[in-house]
This record gives structure tokens, C-alpha cells and sequence, in this order.
């Protein structure tokens, strides 16, 4: 576990927390004092000697910054591309499998995330298929053994969101690649709430495509994402668009680069790869298994304290190991109320909509719910002041 002592010291390297509570870090968490550093260093040394000078001056860093993507994920840096976004990366990554055709289906879970679900909506909308969610199990996780009988040859892709943005579940993300990789159905994997909270191994995973955005957790910039791209999918994958980069022009035709760069551009913003870098150091020095044991424990103590608190409703699904997003209602007052509330007391946390994961929100019959979303460098304190405002609340409707 992470121990007082070097808790003090990454909360001391860690700027954004010297005026507030901040528990909203699937939103956004908070960068690392070398992250920031890191960034504008870079950008003075841009405004001395220009954009293409200043990277050729730190061609070393960005590739420590691929391997040490490559380790976090347990992949090989040429199944890294860097991409400005989460959803940049997931667009890319699909539109450049084989066109959808008439009948064909996608299978998704329940909770997956709505920018994910519109975009594969319509894309079955234009070429007559159809986008099926798989069915869950009595926890409300992704049911594997449902998606066994569910896969024909109709099926193009499955794609799970890992850990939902609207609670604490963890999908069993492993046991749907067996089934996908048995069958050859091409499987992505959003891991936007586990990149930084929980050890990923591609590898076991048995994942063909895993996206993140990199400003959670993990604690880079925004602006920033991370794109795994299995060597044994990249083949089929064909880029709708690509520059002199991702094809260099030739007189022969423009072949695609044979690995993941080919979803990049040769415009990068090398000053934000620098900050991730540091914020990817960091995390593997810090070593994620302990990350998740910290943000686990911290979650178990805030859910059963919450239980305590008249008037809060727990919307968290999932048994067994849950992950540090703590989601629930208060009786009475609208989740984004509760959000401005806690925030005039000087806490930040976050508040869903249906948007976000509207599949599964509206099966259970929300409309939106509160989420803490914890991280290591929160600490008793800081659950503590979250009680106590909610409290303040409870007793006010």
C-alpha cells in the first residue's frame, strides 16, 4: 500500500490540490508538478527555436513517452499511436474496419459509453445493420457466456467500455476476449476509467483495439490519448484518410507505415506528449497495482459510509471488486444541484446523465446520478469533508 509518507509527497507535487477537495478525477485529475514543468519548458523552447527544431530536440522523450505506453500496457511500442482524444482514436480505429454491410450486427455492453454507441448507431443506420447490446448478468455486468450464444457470421465487432462511466463496475473485459478472439470478431475495448486505476495487459485482455483518453487516472494532459492496435488487426485496418506521415507519398502509391502510426499525423502537440510522459513515469514508479489498491480501498470505505448517510441512494453495480467510481443519488435534489452544491463548499466531483451511458441508465430507470471518482491522492480527509457536506444536504430536503 501507499504509505502516509509518500502520500504527502505526491499531494505536495500535485498543484490543483492546494484549493479544493477534488473527487472528480474520471473527469479530469489532476497533473503531476513534472507534467506541467515538462510542458512549458517545451513550449519556451519552441518560441526559441521553432516547432520542428524543438522536436528534433526531444526525439529521445517521445520515445521514452511509446515505451513507456507500451509497458503500462503490457503491448510493444509499434501497436502505440498517440491521438488527441479518447474519441479520435476510437473514431479512427473504426472507420477503418471493412465497411458495414445489410444485416450485419455489432454487439456491445450495456454501459457503453454514448459517444461510442452514437457513433456505431450510425454507422449501422447507413448501411442497414444493427447494434445489439449483450446481454447482463444478475450484477448488471456484461454476461460472457450470453455473448457466446450471440456471435455469428453476422457479427463485425464487439465492443465493451470497461469500467462504466457511471458507477463502480468492472466488466469482466478478459473473459469477453477469449470469447471474441475464439470466434475472430475483431473486440475494442474503451478503458477510459482504467487507464491509470487498474493494471492492463493487453495480452490477457485478448483485446484487438483498446482506447483512452489520457487526462484521467493516469494524470496526463488534456489533449491527449493513448490508441493500442493489436499487429495481428492491423492489417485489415485501412486509415479513411492519412498524410505524410501515416503514407508517405511515393510514385509507386502510398503505402500505409506497418504499424500503429498510421492512425497519426505528422502534427503533433509535442509539448502535451512531453507532459504525458512525465505523468506515465510517474505511474509506473508508482506502480498501478498499488494505485488500485489505494483507489479500492478508499472506494469501499466512502460506499459503505455513504450507506450510512440518510437520504443517499447507491447506484454502484457490479460484486466482488469494484473500482473507485462512486456513483448515488440524493432523495429530492438533482444530481447536477448536488454537483454545484458540494462545489460551493469547495468539493469537486462529477454528475452523468443519460448521455453518457444511456443504455444502461435508462434500464434502470435513472436520470442521473452524483459520482466520486477517487484517486491515490485522495486521502481520509478528504472522504471525511465529502460526509459531511453530503450530510448537510440530506438534512435540508
Amino acid at each position: 500500500m501507499i504509505g502516509s509518507a509518500e502520500l504527502q509527497t505526491l499531494r505536495a507535487a500535485t498543484p490543483g490540490l492546494s484549493d479544493a477537495v477534488h473527487l472528480n478525477h474520471a473527469g479530469a485529475s489532476l497533473m503531476p508538478q513534472a507534467a506541467h514543468t515538462a510542458i512549458s519548458d517545451h513550449l519556451r523552447l519552441e518560441a526559441r527555436c521553432g516547432a520542428m527544431d524543438a522536436e528534433a530536440a526531444v526525439a529521445p522523450r517521445l520515445q521514452a513517452l511509446r515505451d513507456g505506453a507500451a509497458r503500462l500496457l503490457n503491448a510493444r511500442p509499434d501497436e502505440i499511436a498517440l491521438a488527441g482524444s479518447g474519441s479520435a482514436a476510437f473514431g479512427a480505429a473504426f472507420a477503418a474496419l471493412p465497411p458495414l454491410r445489410p444485416g450485419d450486427r455489432i454487439l456491445v455492453g450495456r454501459q457503453e459509453w454514448g459517444g461510442n454507441l452514437a457513433t456505431y448507431e450510425r454507422a449501422a443506420q447507413r448501411a442497414g445493420a444493427r447494434v445489439e447490446a449483450i446481454p447482463c448478468r444478475d450484477d448488471g455486468s456484461v454476461d460472457a457466456q450470453a455473448l457466446t450464444a450471440l456471435i455469428d457470421e453476422r457479427v463485425k465487432l464487439v465492443s465493451l467500455t470497461w469500467l462504466p462511466a457511471n458507477g463502480g463496475l468492472i466488466n469482466d473485459a478478459a473473459a469477453i476476449g477469449r470469447i471474441t478472439r475464439a470466434a475472430g470478431v475483431p473486440y475494442f475495448i474503451d478503458a477510459g476509467q482504467a487507464l491509470g486505476q487498474l493494471p492492463i495487459d493487453v495480452e490477457a485482455l485478448q483485446c484487438d483495439i483498446l482506447k483512452s483518453a489520457c487526462r484521467k487516472h493516469l494524470r496526463g494532459p488534456r489533449g491527449t490519448a493513448l490508441l493500442y492496435v493489436r499487429r495481428g488487426l492491423l492489417e485489415r485496418l485501412d486509415p479513411p484518410w492519412v498524410d505524410v506521415l501515416s503514407a508517405p507519398w511515393s510514385p509507386d502509391g502510398s503505402p500505409l507505415r506497418d504499424d500503429a502510426r498510421r492512425f497519426e499525423t505528422s502534427e503533433q502537440p509535442v509539448a502535451l506528449w512531453l507532459g504525458l510522459e512525465r505523468s506515465i513515469e510517474l505511474a509506473l514508479a508508482i506502480g498501478v497495482e498499488r494505485i488500485a489498491a489505494r483507489i479500492q480501498s478508499l472506494a469501499s470505505q466512502l460506499r459503505e459510509a455513504l450507506r450510512r448517510v440518510p437520504g443517499v441512494q447507491l447506484c454502484d453495480l457490479g460484486s466482488g471488486t469494484q473500482s473507485g467510481l462512486v456513483s448515488f443519488t440524493v432523495d429530492g435534489i438533482d444530481a447536477m444541484q448536488v454537483k454545484a452544491s458540494l462545489a460551493e463548499q469547495g468539493i469537486r466531483v462529477g454528475a452523468n446523465g443519460v448521455r453518457y451511458t444511456p443504455l444502461d441508465v435508462r434500464a434502470r430507470g435513472l436520470d442521473s446520478i452524483v459520482r466520486v471518482s477517487l484517486s491515490t491522492l485522495n486521502d481520509q480527509q478528504d472522504i471525511e469533508q465529502l460526509l459531511a457536506a453530503t450530510a448537510r444536504l440530506t438534512s435540508h430536503v
